[in-house]
């Protein structure tokens, strides 16, 4: 491939010479010809550094396209300083360059999209496989056995399976040999002719991982760890650097970093628009609140916000004035301490609305988590496991649960799960355009519903 990477490239810079010039490439100022064998000495040095003749089997094609496009941009990069060298950058012609580069990709993409064809249609005929073994038979385990059973065109072949008697009974494939002790892998590595190894166990399997590696020192064949993520209920699973090293982001939402300027600017922007609009309603509801019962206008109560940080969420009143002591009584049908008003703003939602100030005050978005009671992060944080994990983005005055139905009064620990799962999804699969929908959604349908009271 190295060899063909050569000769295209060179093909390529003559093409791109009947393109621009008009005329073959030996007719053209010499540094072109220079250029053209230098670039293509240097891609046949460095193409192989830069990774791209690694085994594709599995792997992202836009990825392969991505390493092409970045290797060769830098290897012409490294030509065109060549040229300033020698001082003759001022006789190269830049869009020859520019021809060179856009058909050496192409050529080099195409050729590459043939075997990579070639090759998964040879795999799926059962040829060119690579016979696997998986070591744990987690979450993770029956993924990638069942990844590798429904996309035959990757060529992985399971021959084996290391389990433990719980997950014996959930064996995809009931007629694959099953190892029972960790000392049998090397014998089935040999027996079985086995390509690669694939680790899955659990991360709290960590003595099992020490003797593995000790026992698989001998073991000529790839071994590739897949951390069993898939058990971790966490927001992410995101590979980065950190201080040099690999780590895997667990905790961190979609919407961080770049992606939450971008949210953050969106929430801004509509609050102020919302609120600009919703002053003459603002104004009415004020004025039927004062003349239904005594009280302030606004009712304002702490909240637990981003990571955590309390902050007093804004709704208007729909209660009688009263006290309570150190608990908090979720709304219930009928409820005397509603007032007129205020039963009609519940169940419409329009006692949500001040939250657009907590939006513009930074301690709301316009999607996001509902905010619970205080009490209530409390009492659920210790009986639903992933419960704390919506505090990891800022909470929202409407939101995916929402939109499904879960609001409301909570009067079992199931109602709160369903709505903490809904809420999970939401931040797992953020998008700007997924905010967009569930404002409209809420527009339309999220504003009532049977359980606003």
């Amino acid at each position: 491939m190295r060899v063909m990477d050569i000769l295209v490239l060179e093909l390529a810079g003559g093409l791109a010479s009947l393109i621009h010039f008009q005329i073959p490439l030996s007719e053209t100022p010499p540094i072109h010809t220079v250029l053209l064998h230098f670039c293509s000495a240097l891609a046949f040095l460095l193409f192989q550094q830069l990774e791209l003749y690694g085994s594709w089997r599995g792997r992202s094609l836009s990825d392969m396209f991505l390493r092409i496009a970045a290797s060769w941009a830098l290897v012409l990069s490294i030509g065109l300083f060549f040229s300033f060298l020698i001082h003759h950058v001022g006789n190269v012609s830049r869009l020859w360059m520019f021809y060179w580069y856009a058909t050496g990709v192409s050529f080099l993409v195409l050729y590459r999209i043939g075997v990579y064809y070639g090759l998964r249609f040879l795999r799926s005929k059962g040829m060119n496989n690579k016979r696997v073994l998986i070591v744990g038979y987690g979450d993770t385990g029956r993924e990638m056995h069942r990844r590798a059973l429904q996309q035959d065109w990757t060529g992985y072949d399971v021959k084996a399976v290391y389990t433990d008697e719980d997950d014996a009974a959930k064996l995809i494939d009931p007629d694959i040999p099953r190892i029972r002790s960790l000392a049998e892998i090397h014998d089935y590595v040999v027996k079985l002719h086995i390509h690669e190894i694939w680790i899955t166990l659990p991360l709290m399997a960590s003595p099992r991982l020490q003797e593995l590696r000790y026992l698989l020192r001998n073991t000529l064949v790839d071994i590739r760890w897949v951390p069993d993520i898939l058990g971790l209920q966490m927001l992410s699973n995101r590979m980065g650097n950190f201080l040099g090293l690999p780590v895997v982001d667990l905790n961190q939402p979609i919407s961080s970093g770049v992606n939450g300027i971008f949210k953050d600017v969106f929430d801004k922007a509509f609050s102020i628009v919302a609120l600009i609009l919703l002053a003459p309603l603002f104004l009415v509801i004020a004025i039927l609140i004062k003349r239904s019962s005594p009280g302030p206008v606004f009712f304002k109560q702490p909240r637990l916000g981003l990571n955590g940080r309390t902050f007093n969420v804004y709704k208007f009143r729909t209660m009688q004035v009263h006290q309570e002591h150190n608990i908090v009584t979720q709304a219930t049908k009928n409820d005397p301490r509603i007032t007129p008003i205020g039963g009609f703003l519940r169940r419409t939602s329009l006692d949500e609305l001040p939250q657009f100030i907590n939006v513009l005050l930074g301690d709301m978005s316009v999607v996001g988590p509902r905010p619970h009671a205080l009490q209530h992060n409390e009492m659920y944080k210790d009986l639903l496991e992933t419960y704390m994990l919506r505090h990891r983005v800022k909470p929202g005055i409407t939101g995916w649960a929402q939109i499904h139905g879960h609001r409301g009064e909570t009067d079992t620990v199931d109602k709160m799960a369903k709505r903490v799962q809904f809420d999970l999804h939401y931040i797992q699969n953020w998008s700007l355009w997924m905010d967009v929908r569930i404002i409209v959604w809420t527009a339309f349908k999220g504003w009532t519903g049977k359980n606003a009271y």
